[in-house]
């Protein structure tokens, strides 16, 4: 299947699209490989199909008519819990080859009933103190012998249908790079009713989630890779092979939080894929309180340090090119700034209408492609303002009114786009949405500041002005040396 992102120009000898964004010529051969893509054809792998993959540019379809070498008797199920009971659970795991539930010192102590029928949950683990995730996990994975497992946190609530939702996710184990694949991790359904004029926190909370899911990677499929569309999949369920996660040294229990996101980048830094399976999903339920709502955010953000420091250049506020940069820096300024800006997003096509001098109609190209770079790395810099760069945002608000207009229309304006966008899947009003936007975002940047402090770096604060068309820092540095 391709990406939707994908167009496919020069009579079908060109390929536009993928994450991140490629241009890719191809032979009348490989223009014929994918034109048996398009039409939904199955195609024998190769380097062309492994790049097209890597790239963003197609995805498998497996399908739970056709099955992958494994079932579910090669699935352990490991869950960690922490003070959750885990009963509910099971009737979504279906027969399985074995359960772990790794107690990460509850008090009391987690209590597991027998399964239907009798049949007890195998193995019972208890930690003697919370250790976190990553340390519950890790134990866990200590006593698989199967294949395959299946993490499963506590708090998600799986398809009640015996265990068939992971006839998908098991097919896609029929390529041997695999090391793991998500579902969909979406938000619990919003309770019926609007939320009262008094605030019903939890039923806002739900509401807005509706739109805004930490959890949520969206609808789109793709291989996950550090700044790409997809950059990580959440651990809350992942389906992943026994001897890619050990060849890595599993989960690193010093992370206390993001230690999903570490692991994922390691296995891809070690040439092993993960992918992100949207055709399956699972829900987790939202926070009920803003405490725990902003707590949750502070939590992610905070992660961004540690993980800046094992994998250079995979975190960035802002990916984009040093034209795009200018063109907003500029128009920044003023009016006499946006013309200027302006006349840089021009002289940026025209740069980039050079490199396509190949094609039928380089110009136009170029325009579309500066264009729409352009577009999204002003929503880039507006999200940095939002998030990350808040504070620094809030000196520039303070010292300077120019300043306070550029940060009030970056705070509010992607902010109300999104709200109008996603508006029937939330239904909550315009004020309600930007301030648990805000509470978000705010939330989640502070929560990068203190990570940043404690690991000692500011790389998850510094934009990286390397990318398109050119490779990314991080995309340089993972590039074997022969390539680069």
């Amino acid at each position: 299947m391709l990406d939707g992102s994908v167009r496919r120009i020069e009579e079908g000898r060109v390929l536009v699209g993928g994450s991140p964004l490629k241009v890719l010529r191809l032979t009348a051969s490989g223009a014929a490989l994918v034109d048996r893509l398009a039409a939904g054809e199955s195609v024998p792998a190769g380097s062309l199909v492994d790049r097209l993959l890597d790239g963003g540019a197609i995805h498998p379809t497996p399908s739970s008519a056709a099955p992958g070498p494994f079932t579910l008797a090669d699935v352990t199920v490991v869950i960690p819990t922490l003070n959750t009971a885990v009963d509910g659970l099971v009737g979504g795991l279906g027969t399985v080859g074995r359960i772990v539930v790794v107690d990460d010192g509850s008090t009391p102590v987690i209590d597991v009933r027998q399964r239907d029928g009798g049949r007890p949950i195998v193995d019972l683990v208890r930690r003697p103190s919370n250790g976190g995730p990553g340390a519950a996990r890790t134990d866990g994975l200590a006593l698989v012998t199967t294949p395959l497992v299946l993490f499963v946190d506590a708090d998600v609530r799986l398809p009640d249908n015996d265990g068939r939702w992971l006839d998908v996710l098991l097919a896609h184990f029929v390529d041997d790079r695999l090391a793991l694949v998500a579902p969909r991790v979406a938000s619990e359904p919003a309770p019926s009713g609007p939320p009262g004029a008094t605030g019903d926190i939890a039923k806002v909370i739900a509401r807005y989630e509706q739109a805004r899911a930490p959890l949520d990677l969206g609808g789109s499929p793709g291989p996950v890779r550090a700044r790409t569309r997809v950059s990580y999949v959440p651990s809350a369920v992942w389906l992943a092979r026994i001897d890619a996660l050990r060849a890595v040294g599993g989960f690193d229990s010093a992370f206390r939080t993001g230690e999903d996101v570490d692991l994922v980048w390691r296995l891809d830094e070690q040439g092993w894929r993960a992918r992100y399976e949207p055709a399956t999903v699972v829900h987790h339920a939202p926070r009920a309180t803003i405490a725990g709502f902003v707590r949750q955010r502070f939590g992610y953000g905070a992660s961004a340090g540690p993980l800046a420091v094992r994998h250079p250049g995979a975190l960035a506020p802002v990916g984009v090119s040093a034209w795009s940069a200018a063109v907003w820096g500029l128009a920044a300024l003023g009016p006499t700034g946006v013309a200027t800006g302006a006349a840089v997003g021009i002289g940026s096509a025209v740069a980039l209408a050079r490199r396509f001098h190949h094609l039928s109609h380089p110009v136009a190209e170029a325009m579309r492609l500066a264009g729409r770079g352009h577009l999204y790395a002003g929503r880039q810099l507006a999200s940095a303002v939002a998030r990350p760069w808040w504070p620094l945002a809030l000196v520039a608000s303070v010292a300077s009114r120019r300043g306070r207009r550029v940060v009030a229309v970056a705070l509010v304006v992607p902010a109300l786009v999104d709200w109008y966008r996603t508006r029937r899947a939330h239904r909550l009003d315009p004020a309600r949405y930007l301030l648990f936007r805000l509470l978000d975002d705010g939330a989640y940047g502070l929560g990068v500041w203190r990570g940043a402090v404690r690991a000692g770096t500011i790389a998850p604060l510094v934009p990286d002005l390397t990318s398109w068309p050119r490779p990314s820092r991080y995309e340089q540095r993972r590039r074997p040396a022969a390539d680069r």
